[in-house]
């Protein structure tokens, strides 16, 4: 059973939506979550439901490709929405793998669990990463993740907003990387945003922000919100 709470923005009458934190390679955990919402959907139809993956889908964890193939396959439900957003591990691969990325650029992928993926791919981390390694629908899938949604009262985004800058002027940069002045935010802000990137042990839930990286890949709970109407609940796997 799910468990709701107030939640501190709204989405439209007949909209719910799924929002995933950082899957980081997880890949069983990840299928268990989907699981986890097609049940929930089934027992509580909605008009019109969206599944919203928040990236950083790849590194750390054993089985990135393995994630990048379910998320390239067909939705958990038919007639599910899905959403795909851009992480800041997926900015550091298609970097790493450009073959005219500097050797820093390579090493700095490398140190932050880059290793792991090209593993998941087969390969050696010591033979070094290109486009030639990887498959072009993997490839072209990291290019098309999007940088944000909007929804209702919500703003969907990897790491979260620069707060005094309007929605639609947002820098990637800031999207997929910013940590402050946004966690501690106390001023005013045009929505409220629902983000990972800043693992938390448990969902934070602030009048800004709805934080769901959850830490899923260094032992943590993977996390998914579920918003309806003035409400909030959490699935976990």
């Amino acid at each position: 059973m799910l468990t709701e709470f107030l939640a501190p923005a709204r989405l439209p009458p007949g909209q719910r939506i799924y929002a995933i934190g950082d899957a980081h390679g997880c890949v069983a955990r990840l299928e268990t979550l989907h699981d986890r919402i097609v049940d929930h959907l089934l027992d509580h139809p909605a008009e019109q439901a969206t599944l919203i993956h928040l990236g950083d889908y790849v590194d750390r964890g054993p089985d990135s490709a393995a994630v990048i193939d379910l998320l390239l396959g067909p939705p958990p439900l038919h007639g599910l929405r899905v959403v795909n957003l851009m992480g800041n591990h997926e900015q550091m691969m298609l970097a790493a793998l450009s073959p005219t990325a500097p050797d820093q650029v390579v090493s700095f992928w490398l140190d932050n669990g880059g290793g792991a993926t090209l593993e998941s791919y087969g390969l050696h981390p010591e033979d070094g990463p290109t486009f030639e390694s990887i498959p072009d629908e993997h490839l072209a899938f990291l290019r098309g993740c999007r940088t944000s949604h909007a929804a209702g009262g919500y703003f969907f985004a990897h790491a979260g907003i620069r707060p005094d800058v309007p929605l639609d002027a947002q820098d990637i940069m800031d999207l997929t990387w910013i940590r402050e002045p946004f966690l501690s935010w106390r001023g005013p802000i045009p929505a409220v945003v629902v983000h990972g990137h800043t693992p938390s042990k448990t969902p934070e839930v602030r009048a800004h922000r709805i934080g769901i990286d959850t830490g899923a890949v260094f032992g943590g709970d993977l996390t998914c919100a579920v918003l309806e109407d003035d409400r909030i609940g959490f699935l976990m796997a």
